[in-house]
C-alpha cells in the first residue's frame, strides 16, 4: 500500500524538478545576444541594492549603457565576490563585473578590458585608534574580504609589519569586525570605504594621500572567449568617456546624498524604518526561502526513505551502497557541496545549472543522507519477530519490507523528520553563497546599502524564530496524528 501510493507522488516530483532544470537551461526566443554576467552587489558604490532593491552602482550603469548601444540583454547573477568570479573562470558566465582590480594573476585566467576606474587601497581603523601607522600593526590581527585585491595588498604587508590576518566573505561583516574591536584595521578600495563611512560606518582611513596598490578596474571574460563582448565594452566605454556619460555615472555614486539610494535617516535609523521600507524585499526572500525548503523537505524525506529502504535490503550491494552514500553527502559541508554542484560540476558535464536547481540538489543529497540514516535506524528499531510473523504469513520480503517494517519504522522516526525539517529550513540559508535570493541574501544586501547590520540581522532572526516556530507546531500536530 505505502509502495502504491509513493511511486506516484514520487514520479509527478521528478517530472516537475526535470521540468524546473529545462526551463532554467531553455535559451530565450529573444533574437538579441543574451550574457550572463556576474558580480557581488554588496560592494557600494560599484554594485548594490537601492532603496527600491533595484540592482545599481558604477558598475551596473556602465553595463546597462553598454548593454543599450549594443543591442544586447544580460543576465544578472549577484552573488558573493569569489563564487562571481569562479563562475566566469568555468564558463557559467559570459563575464564579471564587480569592482574587480586589475593584476597580473588575473590576467592569466582571463581576458580584461580597458579600466574604467581608477584606484586604490586604503588601510582602516576606528576613529579612536592608537593605531597610527602600519607599523603599529605589529602583533595584532587585520580583517580582510577574501579574493579582493585589497585583502591581496593587506597580505603582501603582513610579514613585513608582523601581523596576522582573518578572512570574510562579505564586507559588512569585515567592517563590523574592526568597528567592534575584534581586529585592528582593514584594508579596502578608496571608492567602496568612502562610501561606507559617508552612510554611516564608523572607521577611518588612515592614508588618504597615499593609497597602495593603485591601478585600475575592470570588466573581465574567461581567458579566450566573448572576444567580441570584451570589444563592445572596450568601444563603448571610450565613447562615454567621450561623450560625457561617464563622469555623469562616477559623479551620480560618488558626489550624491546617499539618502539618494539608501532613503530618508527614518527608513534606515530605526528597526521598524528598516522593515517598513524594506518589507517587500524581506517578503520575496522569504518565499525564496519557503519555496526551498518545501521542495528541499518533500524531496531530501524520499530520497532518505530510498536510502534507508535500500539500508535494510537482502542484497549487500544495496546495503552497501546506501552506506556509502550516507557516509559521503553526510561528510561533504552544506556550502562545499553547494558550489560543486553549480560551480564545479558544469565545467565537467558542460551544461550550466540554475542556481535555484542547484540549490535544490545539495538540499536533496546533504538532507536526503541525515534522513536516510535516521530511517534505516527506524527501520532496524523495529522487533525483528516482525519481519519473522509476516515471513511465516506467506509473504515475500519485500511484502514484509513495505507492508510491516516501513509503516512501524516510520513512526519511530516521526521526531527525527520534525528536527530534520528544521534544520532544512535553516539550511536554505548556506544557499545565499551561490547567489540564490532567500532571506539571508536579502539581509546581506540590505546591509550592504545601508550598513545597518545590527537591526537588519535582528529583523532576520526574529522571522527565522517566528516561521521556526509556526513549523515545529506544525510538526508536532502531525506528529500526534500519525501517533
Amino acid at each position: 500500500m505505502v509502495k502504491k501510493r509513493l511511486k506516484p507522488l514520487l514520479t509527478v516530483l521528478v517530472a516537475m524538478f526535470f521540468a524546473a532544470f529545462v526551463a532554467g537551461n531553455t535559451a530565450s526566443a529573444d533574437s538579441k545576444p543574451n550574457y550572463v554576467i556576474s558580480t557581488d552587489a554588496t560592494y557600494a558604490p560599484f554594485d548594490f541594492q537601492d532603496k527600491n532593491n533595484n540592482y545599481v552602482g558604477i558598475d551596473m550603469d556602465i553595463l546597462k549603457e553598454v548593454a543599450k548601444r549594443n543591442n544586447f540583454t544580460y543576465t544578472l547573477k549577484p552573488m558573493s565576490f569569489n563564487a562571481a568570479a569562479q563562475m566566469v573562470a568555468n564558463g557559467q558566465a559570459d563575464g564579471i563585473i564587480a569592482g574587480m582590480m586589475i593584476n597580473d594573476s588575473r590576467k592569466e585566467v582571463y581576458d580584461v578590458s580597458t579600466p574604467y576606474y581608477q584606484s586604490g587601497v586604503a588601510w582602516i581603523t576606528k576613529p579612536n585608534s592608537k593605531i597610527k601607522s602600519l607599523s603599529d600593526l605589529k602583533g595584532k590581527t587585520v580583517a580582510l574580504k577574501t579574493g579582493t585585491a585589497a585583502a591581496a595588498y593587506g597580505a603582501s604587508l603582513k610579514d613585513k609589519y608582523g601581523f596576522k590576518v582573518k578572512y570574510f566573505n562579505d564586507t559588512d561583516t569585515m567592517y563590523n569586525d574592526v568597528v567592534n574591536g575584534n581586529t585592528a584595521a582593514t584594508f579596502e578600495d578608496y571608492p567602496v570605504i568612502q562610501y561606507a563611512i559617508k552612510n554611516g560606518v564608523k572607521l577611518q582611513v588612515r592614508n588618504p594621500k597615499d593609497l597602495g596598490n593603485a591601478g585600475g578596474v575592470g570588466f573581465f571574460v574567461k581567458k579566450g572567449q566573448n572576444a567580441q563582448l570584451l570589444e563592445q565594452f572596450n568601444t563603448t566605454l571610450a565613447a562615454m568617456k567621450k561623450d560625457g556619460t561617464y563622469d555623469k555615472i562616477i559623479n551620480k555614486y560618488l558626489n550624491s546624498s546617499q539618502s539618494t539610494f539608501v532613503g530618508s535617516a527614518s527608513d534606515n535609523k530605526t528597526t521598524w524604518g528598516i522593515l517598513k521600507s524594506n518589507q517587500n524585499a524581506f517578503w520575496k526572500g522569504l518565499l525564496e526561502t519557503a519555496k526551498l525548503t518545501v521542495a528541499g523537505i518533500v524531496l531530501a524525506s524520499l530520497w532518505g526513505l530510498l536510502l534507508g529502504i535500500m539500508g535494510i535490503s537482502e542484497s549487500k550491494f544495496w546495503r552497501g551502497l546506501s552506506t556509502t552514500i550516507i557516509y559521503a553527502f553526510r561528510g561533504l559541508p552544506l556550502m562545499v557541496l553547494a558550489f560543486f554542484i553549480y560551480i564545479g560540476l558544469p565545467g565537467v558535464i558542460g551544461v550550466k545549472i540554475p542556481a535555484f536547481t542547484a540549490g535544490i540538489l545539495t538540499l536533496i543529497l546533504n538532507e536526503g543522507a541525515y534522513t536516510g540514516a535516521f530511517v534505516r535506524g527506524g527501520f532496524e528499531a523495529v522487533d525483528a519477530g516482525q519481519m519473522e510473523a509476516a515471513r511465516s504469513l506467506g509473504l515475500t520480503h519485500r511484502q514484509a519490507i513495505w507492508k510491516v517494517i516501513v509503516p512501524q519504522g516510520l513512526k519511530i522516526t516521526v521526531p527525527s523528520f520534525v528536527n530534520q525539517f528544521i534544520i532544512t529550513l535553516k539550511d536554505t540559508s548556506i544557499l545565499s553563497a551561490i547567489g540564490i535570493l532567500e532571506l539571508t541574501q536579502t539581509g546581506t544586501l540590505i546591509v550592504a546599502r545601508n550598513s545597518q547590520g545590527f537591526r537588519v540581522w535582528a529583523i532576520i532572526a526574529v522571522i527565522y524564530l517566528i516561521v521556526i516556530t509556526l513549523l515545529t507546531w506544525l510538526s508536532n500536530w502531525l506528529k500526534k496524528k500519525i501517533a
